[in-house]
């Protein structure tokens, strides 16, 4: 029998949706010219794209390539630098980032990071995921009014920790019978939709629809 779609393929899917339909919303109103928007989408399966070395150089290409003051920023983190010859650190990167945020301060900007659960945990002082949640940390502490950042992430107990005392308005879709139904509906729209799937008998069709949903657990 072939594989069915495995669990993390289900889960990534539907991180995907709902991050879109947000990414969508915002892009109207940034075409419209009332508000910036940078995002990310962490992969387990991309290597370059777990990692807070990952994460800024995305983001400050994004909201250069939308603000005249805040290309001129990064200009200058480039000039320092001796014109891209040497790599910024870290530091460098969060300032300008910083900085770009300040000349936005007027307008609405919009930072989604999506599926922070991907961000790797390691051993060791500081783990990818652990200086990620510190920049989203040091970010919300800036208090400028019209900046928002969503993240969305399945409900590791390390994550909540930091991000639920940082906002008054956490959302949970963990338990929520729609989240349910829309893992079950996507898997059966599988199934049933794949050419090779299409030849199972109907009782290992439902077994696995109903082994997928199950197991995601509403995550």
């Amino acid at each position: 029998m072939v594989c069915p779609p495995s669990i993390c393929s289900v889960l990534q899917y539907l991180h995907r949706q709902l991050s879109s339909s947000i990414i969508q919303d915002i892009f109207a109103l940034s075409d419209a010219g009332r508000a910036s928007i940078a995002y990310f989408y962490f992969d387990f399966r991309d290597i370059d794209k777990q990692k807070l070395q990952d994460l800024l150089p995305s983001l400050l290409i994004q909201l250069s390539a939308r603000s005249d003051h805040c290309c001129d920023t990064h200009s200058q983190l480039y000039l320092v630098h001796d014109r891209g010859t040497r790599k910024p650190n870290d530091r460098g990167m969060v300032e300008c980032l910083k900085e770009m945020l300040r000349c936005l301060a007027e307008d609405p900007t919009y930072l989604i990071l999506d599926a922070l659960d991907e961000c790797p945990v390691t051993s060791g002082n500081l783990s990818p995921r652990d200086e990620v949640l510190e920049l989203v940390d040091e970010l919300v502490g800036l208090h400028l009014p019209n900046l928002h950042i969503c993240v969305t992430s399945r409900p590791e107990l390390d994550i909540q920790a930091v991000l639920e005392p940082l906002t008054a308005h956490p959302v949970s879709l963990h338990d929520e019978s729609g989240q349910k139904q829309d893992i079950a509906d996507y898997v059966g729209s599988f199934v049933h939709s794949d050419r090779r799937m299409k030849r199972w008998r109907e009782e290992d069709k439902d077994l696995v629809i109903s082994i997928l949903s199950e197991k995601a657990d509403g995550m």
